[in-house]
């Protein structure tokens, strides 16, 4: 490739090749961002924008029903997009690339519902975003509301990330694990490609939001930096099983959660069933919980795994990375960097790849993980 090729000016002559991701998980902490080269797969820039206290607030209102939210989940999608306007400007600053560079910015939006196949045995799930303002902000393609053509094909809207996880992270010759530390918990089962079984995936339980709303309460701080706090702690048996006897720990696959479920007041209700239980040692019974319900699931449907590999938020606690490889004896437990992708890179980078297979009106979904009745092209674009 000649130096002019490299040039911004001649890459925004041709057709673009670069794709953006944007993802605001389950923890409410902020937006990671990822401006992916599609031709390679190169990150030529990464980005994380925390959010406002009073825009995690309101978010986490509207997790609940609560007065005037329409109103309020309108003004909180502006909100967010204008953070994720920010983001994305930040990458194309980074990349030293114009707007027109990019074919697409894959923008997953912020979940505050989340119930597949109740109701009318379809059900919904909601991804608050304002697709059209990004689009006007940031003069880039939006593809956006990922996840309910999965949904209305019966299945389950999440994860949504294992197809990716398939690209990416596959072995021939070993069956290995892929599991999201985010909010939610969730695994992505990748059989060796040899033995030609499908793909599987579904969420096992609470990530990082139980531990993070205990540690803000009792520490004032955001998280447990590093998981030292929960590290001091003792785990309460008693506490503990009672938490591992919810239902949803014995559904089987596909199945998904988020905070619709695993709340505060969740947590509340089995602190007063089980009182005298010291904060600090909530906190490493909600430790060994996440493990807990991680590691069944890996022994359940991936007994044959050699390689556990952990992205996302959750591998930043010491603690509870200790406390899955404890529970794993025999398997490698590492973070995708193992693999080459950090492990703060992998959602936002899904969803550039998501948003990539939506221009191309490719499948996006993997119906052996989601349930859904098959593959679907997945997103909904909003042209700049």
């Amino acid at each position: 490739m000649t130096d002019h090729a490299r040039h911004p000016a001649a890459l925004a002559s041709a057709a673009p090749s670069h794709f953006i991701g944007l993802m605001s998980g389950t923890s409410l902490d902020g937006v990671d961002g990822v401006l992916v080269d599609s031709t390679d797969g190169r990150v030529l820039a990464e980005a994380y924008l925390p959010f406002p206290n009073d825009l995690r607030e309101t978010l986490m209102v509207l997790q609940a029903p609560s007065e005037n939210e329409l109103h309020r989940e309108a003004l909180a999608a502006n909100a967010l997009v204008r953070i994720y306007a920010d983001c994305v400007r930040d990458l194309l600053d980074q990349a030293k690339l114009p707007a027109s560079a990019i074919a697409a910015v894959g923008a997953h939006g912020q979940t505050i519902r989340h119930r597949p196949g109740e109701f009318d045995g379809i059900g919904y799930t909601r991804q608050l975003n304002a697709p059209a303002l990004l689009a006007e902000l940031t003069g880039i393609d939006v593809v956006a509301d990922i996840r309910s053509r999965d949904v209305a094909a019966g299945g389950q809207g999440a994860p949504l990330v294992p197809a990716y996880h398939q690209a990416m992270f596959a072995s021939a010759g070993e069956t290995r694990v892929v599991c999201n530390l985010g909010g939610i918990s969730n695994v992505t089962i990748l059989p060796a490609a040899a033995s030609g079984q499908p793909v599987s995936g579904f969420d096992c339980g609470p990530g990082n939001a139980l531990l993070d709303g205990w540690a803000a309460w009792h520490l004032g701080k955001a998280y447990d930096d590093g998981g030292a706090w929960g590290a001091s702690g003792r785990v309460s048996d008693a506490l503990l099983a009672a938490m591992l006897a919810a239902p949803y720990f014995k559904q089987t696959p596909p199945k998904s959660t988020g905070r619709d479920l695993f709340h505060a007041k969740w947590l509340e209700a089995h602190l007063s069933a089980h009182p005298g239980v010291s904060p600090v040692d909530v906190q490493a019974t909600l430790v060994a919980l996440t493990a807990q319900c991680v590691a069944d699931d890996v022994l359940r449907y991936a007994p044959d795994c050699r390689g556990f590999y952990a992205c996302g938020g959750g591998t930043r606690n010491q603690a509870l990375m200790q406390a899955i490889a404890s529970r794993l004896p025999g398997m490698t437990v590492a973070t995708t960097e193992t693999l080459g992708v950090p492990p703060q890179q992998v959602e936002a980078r899904a969803f550039a790849w998501l948003a990539e297979r939506c221009l191309a009106r490719q499948p996006g979904n993997l119906p052996s993980v989601t349930g859904a009745k098959g593959p679907r092209i997945l997103g909904a674009i909003y042209p700049h």
